[in-house]
């Protein structure tokens, strides 16, 4: 099943069209996580948007509310599309796992991305998020609610997901230096998403 992780940048080239639009045309049920991601900014944030998609509908808000953001995306059709709607903002085509800022942002953002990596993959992020956040930064990623593999569909293609267990992701953010804000297991409310929103508090070990 895990073979599924190493097909999503080329299923997300494919359907990089449909895929935004079908994004653009739903209601934005996610929408309460990602508020409150933006209320822990600082007036004038930079936001790093890993696997930013075509932008909208979170990218789009982020910067609607005067924050800076930088959005990663592998499709170079999706980062187009963000060229596009916000040339004002900064666009980069590059996978999440091997990509290097260089410099550090006051939020980190992975949504609806970060649960089509591997397990292992999940895993090398969290050293990743640590080297991109600044201190008192502000990191919103969603997984599943449980440990596992699931294999979805989209328009007739297999589409892969993976979670860590919750208690592993508690670990991972702890040893990486951020400190636990608040997380959700597929409650209504937040579109039934499973997140987990922290704070930088110190760097990481050597």
């Amino acid at each position: 099943m895990s073979r599924g992780a190493s097909r999503i940048v080329a299923h997300y080239e494919r359907h990089a069209l449909a895929w935004d639009a079908d994004r653009r045309a739903a209601a934005w049920t996610d929408k309460p996580p990602i508020e409150r991601f933006v209320t822990l900014l600082r007036p004038g944030a930079n936001v790093l948007d890993l696997g930013c998609g075509g932008g909208v509908p979170v990218a789009a808000h982020i910067s609607a509310q005067g924050f800076s953001v930088t959005g990663v995306d592998s499709s170079p059709t999706m980062i187009a599309l963000c060229r596009t709607r916000m040339p004002d903002q900064e666009w980069v085509v590059a996978d999440m796992r091997s990509w290097t800022a260089g410099r550090r942002f006051d939020g980190v953002l992975a949504w609806d991305s970060f649960f089509h990596l591997g397990h292992d993959d999940q895993r090398r992020m969290f050293p990743i998020f640590a080297a991109c956040a600044a201190s008192g930064g502000v990191l919103l990623f969603n997984a599943g609610p449980a440990h596992g593999e699931a294999i979805g569909s989209y328009r007739g293609d297999p589409l892969y997901h993976a979670s860590l267990d919750p208690s592993e992701y508690a670990a991972l953010l702890r040893d990486n230096g951020f400190e636990l804000i608040a997380q959700s297991v597929g409650e209504p409310a937040n579109g039934e998403r499973s997140f987990w929103l922290a704070r930088a508090v110190r760097a990481p070990p050597v």
